[in-house]
């Protein structure tokens, strides 16, 4: 199903792509966020769509980019595609009470802010409406997201404070003038981390020089710090990105994740 309307905001169609398992009654659902600087980037070519050929429904969602909108637009783009996706369950025939989610990159930042932020109101906003409709996540996939935009500012600012990243505009970013300390920590999921969270799992290249690793090991400290269940796979030699995540024993690893985790389901 493609092209599926979540959302209407600001004259703009808020879409996603949803992909079902076939054969599956009920089946878990999987939310897909992709990549792109937070300005750019396509929900058509969802990293890990093979996970359908495992029991797994999928939902590739689209959300407004920086020249529309700043932060926290996203994030409540984001929740408002899961409030959907619980209303229209029915409709579709997959399984609403258990949902995990999983993005790359500036994808990844989401994901992980789904997972740390449940409750937090002014992250939730009302896009779409089904505000009776839990935007809650049961388990997360972080690719190489950043995690702490404090942390960023101190160990990139070559990318933090210029255009070089797209989170300089994420956050309000104006060139010349300094950026607002409260909204780098506003848009951090780290900041969230708290006892409720759902299981977490990261991959993360050793050599990626975009999304410096220590955004990851950071996350997964506080993390485990909390008591909390959480994996962080540190790829050897890998960058930012490639078919090298997706594939082999790194795709199984995060297939195994998502069964590990979701309530009845079976390893295939």
């Amino acid at each position: 199903e493609r092209d599926l309307i979540y959302a209407e905001v600001g004259g703009q169609s808020l879409k996603l792509n949803l992909y079902l398992p076939s054969g599956e009654q009920k089946a878990p659902l999987v939310v897909w966020i992709h990549g792109g600087g937070w300005r750019g980037g396509s929900m058509n070519k969802p990293g890990i769509q093979e996970i359908t050929k495992h029991g797994f429904a999928l939902a590739s969602i689209s959300y407004r980019f920086t020249d529309k909108a700043i932060f926290p637009a996203q994030i409540h783009d984001c929740k408002g595609a899961v409030r959907w996706l619980r209303a229209n369950a029915d409709r579709f025939g997959y399984e609403a009470d258990w949902i995990a989610v999983a993005g790359s990159s500036a994808g990844g930042h989401l994901a992980l802010l789904m997972g740390t932020s449940g409750g937090v109101t002014e992250l939730e906003g009302n896009v779409g409406g089904n505000l009776t409709e839990s935007s809650r996540v049961q388990a997360v996939i972080d690719y190489f997201g950043p995690s702490d935009f404090v942390l960023r500012g101190k160990n990139q600012p070559e990318r933090a404070y210029t255009n070089k990243s797209g989170s300089f505009a994420l956050l309000g970013g104006v060139p010349g003038e300094k950026l607002d300390p409260k909204m780098e920590e506003f848009a951090s999921p780290a900041r969230y981390v708290s006892a409720d969270d759902p299981p977490l799992l990261i991959f993360q290249g050793s050599e990626d020089q975009t999304v410096l690793p220590e955004q990851s090991k950071h996350i997964a400290k506080l993390y485990s710090d909390a008591g909390l269940s959480v994996e962080l796979v540190i790829i050897e030699n890998a960058g930012h990105g490639g078919k090298l995540f997706f594939k082999g024993e790194h795709f199984e690893r995060a297939t195994k994740f998502l069964q590990a985790n979701t309530p009845g389901t079976e390893p295939r």
